[in-house]
């Protein structure tokens, strides 16, 4: 289960939601199609963020650079997904040079929530799941009653469910916390304290904004939801006769 769009698009150009997405696919074409397990190890060493060699200053710049890596396509296309879905209205909402901003300090907030735990690991930890967790947990803030729709996969059954962000991010978060309190860190795969300092952080550096636009205020104006119009979500329905069964 994971969303798909929501219903309220950014009513001006997210250009700097755009640049974001267009730098981490761009980065990803330069290093991983065609290049071998081993060589892929050694990039990941040398610039996703190691902590080990992060604390020591010997490697400080893999702060910044393991955000635009990435460990495959449905790595890639997940994290770029769930950015443009959630990026836009908070760049409008924020204006794009405080987006931008809010991006990088969010994914270092997700670095170091994922250092804590096991500050002598060796392990690499590469992709923007922080930075995004951090843009989640602001969405979730400012739009709780936001429509988003969910596309659901059971074995064959698939179907689009319309939820209010509360319940996806909500949801999503709980996953996280959950695996990070009962997967141990040093068994790598997914960085489920990067994802909880991300989205915590967002919901952090977002609080000021929201107490200053009223507080509670801005959700009864905006009942909960962007303040952009809704897009046609659902597609309207066909003019196409259906045929019943005889």
């Amino acid at each position: 289960m994971f969303p798909i769009r929501d219903h309220n698009p950014s009513g001006r150009l997210p250009f700097v939601t755009i640049a974001l997405i267009v730098a981490n696919v761009l980065v990803f074409l330069a290093y991983f199609p065609g290049a071998s397990e081993l060589w892929l190890m050694r990039f990941y060493y040398n610039w996703g963020l190691v902590p080990d060699s992060a604390l020591s200053l010997h490697r400080a710049e893999t702060l910044l650079t393991h955000m635009f890596l990435h460990g495959g396509w449905m790595h890639l296309i997940g994290n770029m997904l769930f950015l443009w879905i959630f990026g836009d209205n908070l760049e409008e909402e924020m204006g794009h040079f405080r987006f931008l901003l809010f991006y990088l300090a969010t994914g270092l907030a997700a670095a170091a929530l994922q250092i804590l735990p096991d500050p002598g690991s060796k392990v690499p930890m590469v992709g923007a799941s922080g930075a995004i967790a951090g843009v989640m947990g602001a969405y979730l803030l400012l739009y709780p009653r936001a429509k988003v729709d969910v596309l659901l996969i059971f074995v064959i059954f698939f179907r689009i469910f319309t939820l209010p962000a509360w319940i996806v991010l909500g949801v999503w978060f709980g996953i996280q916390l959950f695996s990070g309190l009962t997967t141990p860190t040093a068994e790598g795969g997914v960085a489920w304290f990067a994802h909880i300092g991300g989205f915590l952080a967002g919901v952090g550096l977002a609080l000021p904004l929201w107490l200053r636009r009223g507080g509670s205020g801005y959700w009864r104006r905006t009942e909960g939801h962007p303040p952009c119009p809704d897009a046609a979500w659902p597609l309207a329905k066909s003019n196409i006769p259906k045929v019943g069964r005889r």
